[in-house]
């Protein structure tokens, strides 16, 4: 599925601007304060792809021999490459959560991953995983399904790419983003159902603010 990226890498823009504007002389925070917001496009994905699992709750369910479990609750894993390998914290109740809520959280992950101090309840019990490889230049790829969990985003590097729109060509911002299924929990229809939404609040980022 391809995204296009204008209005997120704007709303982006304009936000951490804004931030910035906001704490204090030349964008620098006070002395002893925190550090002004820098969202980042993982942000954006993260929710967008937290509201998509709201709007499509089946495919955030997970496959057991005896059942199929479908989570209320919207826990997502992300891929953090560490020197010990790869590892998986949670952001719980993303859909909840603001985007500055999630920016600082996946920091701070990211941050315990890097340092090899990541505890069971960090990175146990995700219902969703986004693996993110645009920070190497890959433009898109298939991750593998991390069970239980039912399904797996894999996201690429935006690059210009030129699409024709109101009857011109232009250049314009694109992410590629791949779905894995477990097609015992989650068919092709349900899967594209999701990956739809995914890119509504991809493309209309304010809709992931609602």
């Amino acid at each position: 599925m391809e995204c296009q990226m204008e209005e997120l890498l704007s709303l982006r823009e304009r936000l951490n601007a804004a931030a910035a504007g906001g704490s204090g002389k030349g964008g620098k925070a006070a002395e002893g304060a925190a550090p002004p917001l820098k969202l980042s496009v993982n942000d954006f994905l993260i929710k967008s792809a937290a509201k998509a699992l709201k709007t499509v709750p089946g495919v955030n369910a997970s496959w057991y021999p005896d059942y199929i479990r479908q989570y209320d609750n919207v826990d997502i894993s992300i891929a953090v490459q560490t020197p010990g390998g790869l590892q998986v914290p949670i952001v719980r109740d993303a859909d909840l959560k603001s985007l500055g809520a999630i920016s600082a959280e996946v920091k701070a992950l990211a941050a315990k991953a890097k340092a090899g101090k990541l505890q069971p309840e960090d990175f146990t019990g995700g219902t969703f995983t986004i693996s993110n490889l645009g920070m190497y230049g890959i433009k898109q790829f298939a991750a593998i399904v991390n069970p239980p969990q039912s399904a797996i985003l894999a996201v690429g590097a935006t690059t210009p790419t030129v699409v024709r729109a109101g009857g011109v060509f232009k250049e314009v911002p694109v992410l590629a983003a791949t779905l894995s299924c477990d097609h015992r929990v989650i068919d092709g229809a349900m899967g594209a159902e999701w990956l739809a939404a995914f890119k509504a609040h991809v493309e209309s980022p304010l809709l992931a603010l609602m």
